[in-house]
């Protein structure tokens, strides 16, 4: 009996509601707030304000959970979301510099670095 596939089916269920889950904080009033906060000077802009970034990655992330439940759009789910994961990497490390303005979205960098690695890690895994 291979495990390979049950192990599979869980790690997709679990990573599916991770994201879901951490989408709809993007639309938090406080969370929100914070996230806004985290998005690095470079990409502060009059067009484009880190409000509207907050909620692209908030629907981005709740897509991508959604995706992952659905076989047809699994694959393509698992690119976008480890896109995402790089992408949002660096005002993740931005907050980590600044634990006291952040508070506990700031994870250490070697930490969040790590986080994402093995998230990345388990959805390749979920797309073999």
């Amino acid at each position: 009996m291979n495990p390979f596939p049950l192990l599979q089916s869980i790690l997709t269920v679990v990573l599916a509601i991770m994201f879901i889950g951490m989408g709809v904080l993007h639309f938090l009033p406080g969370p929100a707030r914070t996230m806004a906060a985290m998005i690095p000077g470079p990409l502060r802009g009059n067009v484009i304000t880190p409000r509207m970034l907050v909620v692209f990655t908030g629907v981005c992330e709740i897509a991508g959970g959604v995706g992952l439940l659905v076989p047809p759009a699994r694959l393509a789910a698992v690119v976008c979301l480890i896109v995402f994961l790089v992408a949002v990497f660096p005002a993740n490390a931005a907050a980590a510099r600044q634990p006291e303005r952040f508070g506990r979205l700031a994870v250490p960098f070697v930490p969040r670095l790590i986080g994402q690695l093995v998230l990345i890690l388990a959805l390749v895994i979920v797309a073999l």
